[in-house]
């Protein structure tokens, strides 16, 4: 998996380009949970239920069934947000939904059950850049670890702030070509 640190990127770069008023913060707050939420799998080795079992770790909350599930649950809860519904489904699947994907970049593990419940396989992206990270918090905090964070600033985050930056020098360049 990508650290659960690199999940919230997504909705927080959601936010840094749509800002406060279109994503408020309690739905910003909900959408990095959302986007953590597939990993509360990790229950099911305690619970006995093998990795390779729909039911274990990367497979149906890693679905986009899940996803949608979320992000239609989430849309239930607009007022609470301060939002629209659609926004709130908006933002919410894609925080959830990019976990799986971002999961399925990772270089370990047994892949991620995307496509769950029409197919149970387990797939990985063709391209692999992001170190896996290990499972707990011992393991994090070591040489692996380190591999994983950088490997996930120069795949994740790097990426994630050059469009934040690239949408708004696109969106100051519009409003001053409109005003003249």
């Amino acid at each position: 998996m990508a650290s659960i640190i690199t999940h919230i990127a997504i909705p927080c770069a959601i936010r840094l380009m749509a800002g406060k008023k279109n994503i408020p913060t309690l739905l910003l707050f909900y959408a990095c949970v959302a986007s953590i939420l597939p990993d509360f799998d990790v229950i099911s080795f305690k619970l006995g239920i093998p990795y390779e079992s729909d039911f274990g770790h990367r497979g149906f909350t890693h679905s986009i069934v899940f996803a949608l599930f979320v992000a239609l649950l989430g849309m239930l809860f607009s007022r609470y947000f301060q939002c629209k519904k659609r926004v709130a489904f908006s933002v919410l699947f894609i925080s959830t939904v990019s976990h799986p994907l971002l999961d399925a970049l990772t270089n370990g593990g047994h892949g991620v059950a995307l496509w769950w419940p029409f197919v149970s396989d387990r797939l990985f992206l063709p391209w692999q850049p992001i170190e896996v990270s290990p499972i707990g918090i011992k393991l994090f905090f070591s040489e692996w670890g380190l591999r994983v964070l950088r490997s996930e600033l120069i795949t994740v985050w790097l990426p994630c702030l050059s469009v934040v930056a690239l949408y708004h020098l696109l969106v100051s360049l519009f409003i001053k070509k409109r005003e003249q």
